[in-house]
């Protein structure tokens, strides 16, 4: 399996942070002293985010990378 680069991880962790602050229900057990960054890469680190990053390779391939 491949592994997100560190941009491709910086990007999902700020997308679903984003959703975090807009109301979306975190995945994980929440504490009020977490803030939605920290809660965020919890469900990176516990695999629970259902997102898929499609890489474009110059070839014209493209890979899916699951979380």
């Amino acid at each position: 399996m491949d592994s997100l680069t560190r941009f491709e991880l910086t990007r999902i962790v700020s997308a679903r942070a984003l959703q975090l602050s807009y109301g979306a229900p975190a995945l994980v057990k929440a504490t009020k002293d977490k803030s939605n960054f920290d809660i965020a890469k919890k469900e990176i680190e516990d695999q629970v985010i259902p997102f898929v990053v499609l890489r474009k390779l110059p070839n014209g391939e493209t890979i899916r990378v699951s979380l």
